[in-house]
């Protein structure tokens, strides 16, 4: 049984189907009878300064409609907490009488959870802390996938697709970056929509691999004498042989958060940064590049059902390991045949402060490129993809020529 008040907060950047785990969450405390149900605006900082919204007072047909709008109803932030931010946290908690914290967020967000954890075993403060799972860049540990990612993955499949359109029809080169920071999965999305052999993108860069501006743009230059045209879909995270990131050889005094991330988005520099180095290096006259940015996080028209259904349970299951298991954790999504999922409780410890990457089988021997394991992993995740056609008819013959 849950003891006392619930306490639910969102920390993190937002995701399309977050607040599916936020509604799954309260409707099944609701449903086991919790006596209170608050909501923390703004993470942690809104426990530290006691920014509470009653949720046991929110109608049934709101939630409904709060669980299908994208990015965090409760607000986020990115405040890491030490032992004295800790220690502030019990006190309001014990105030309010509060006896069970749901954190949704992803892997600094379960660091948050972990270091509450243990600072309220360390003070002998009764209080279960479960970790609800979110993040667009799919790189928790122990999760075959995380909440968040189908969603995103589908707008980068799409919006490459329309890109790969638009570049047929006005042929150059074109280099899209990708959030995802340190995991590839995102970028590697773009692969998803690809229907004819030519379709872009032709060349895909991951963080899991060292990147060569040499070798990169000598790659561009050869796809471009091939096919007339070339796109590139770039990871934010890529680095060089040494670890560096390669937006820092543009800019040596990287912007951190508090929890130590380098601020890898934010700006359009390593698109700039890529086809400046395009443009001084080829003979290549059309040139363009963009930052998806934070586009990829909450948009409106793309997203999965998978990660809608998904995002609504890991929120349900919270709630039930927190009742029935006596211990804290972070619920996590298995993959058990295709296309089926169970939900486990995990550590925190194996969750927090951890990034889970790309795997091998899922880049080709060359770099350049995703394998079809990986499209097989991510597809039943994203769903149907809008179908583009070609024109079949055939070119008239010259007659002045």
């Amino acid at each position: 049984m849950l003891n006392g008040k619930v306490l639910i907060a969102q920390g993190g950047g937002p995701t399309a189907v977050i607040n599916q785990s936020l509604v799954g969450a309260i409707k099944e405390a609701r449903r086991l009878g919790v006596e209170g149900i608050y909501g923390a605006m703004h993470g942690v900082n809104g426990i530290l300064n006691e920014n509470f919204v009653d949720l046991t007072q929110e109608t049934e047909s709101n939630l409904e409609n709060i669980a299908l709008t994208p990015c965090s109803a409760l607000g986020s932030t990115r405040d890491k907490p030490d032992l004295k931010y800790c220690r502030e946290i019990f006190k309001v908690l014990e105030a309010h009488g509060i006896g069970s914290f749901f954190y949704i967020g992803g892997n600094d967000s379960s660091d948050t959870l972990r270091i509450l954890s243990e600072e309220a075993q360390n003070a002998k403060y009764e209080l279960r802390c479960i970790h609800i799972p979110k993040t667009i860049d799919n790189d928790l540990m122990v999760n075959d996938h995380t909440p968040g990612y189908p969603s995103a993955a589908k707008f980068v499949a799409s919006a490459f697709s329309g890109v790969n359109l638009d570049n047929r029809a006005l042929p150059g080169v074109y280099v899209g970056v990708v959030m995802g920071r340190h995991a590839g999965f995102l970028t590697a999305a773009s692969a998803l929509a690809r229907k004819y052999p030519d379709d872009g993108p032709h060349l895909i860069y991951l963080p899991e691999r060292n990147f060569d501006i040499d070798a990169f743009t000598n790659e561009v230059n050869t796809v471009y004498e091939k096919y007339g045209r070339c796109i590139a879909a770039v990871s934010e995270g890529i680095h060089d042989n040494t670890g560096t990131p390669i937006l820092g050889s543009l800019n040596a005094n990287l912007d951190k958060d508090a929890h130590g991330n380098v601020q890898l988005s934010g700006t359009g520099a390593l698109a700039d940064l890529l086809t400046e180095a395009i443009k001084s290096r080829t003979n290549i006259k059309r040139i363009r590049g963009d930052t998806f940015g934070y586009l990829q996080r909450s948009f409106l028209g793309c997203v999965s059902d998978v990660d809608k259904r998904e995002a609504h349970e890991v929120g349900i299951h919270a709630i039930q390991f927190a009742s029935t298991l006596d211990r804290d954790g972070s619920v996590t999504i298995h993959r058990t045949a295709d296309y089926k999922v169970d939900y486990q409780l995990s550590r925190l410890s194996e969750i927090a402060a951890k990034t889970k990457v790309m795997d091998d089988i899922f880049i080709k021997d060359d770099a350049k490129d995703v394998t079809p394991e990986f499209i097989n992993y991510a597809r039943p995740l994203v769903g149907p993809l809008d179908d583009v056609t070609r024109l079949s008819a055939p070119m008239l013959p010259k007659i002045l020529q």
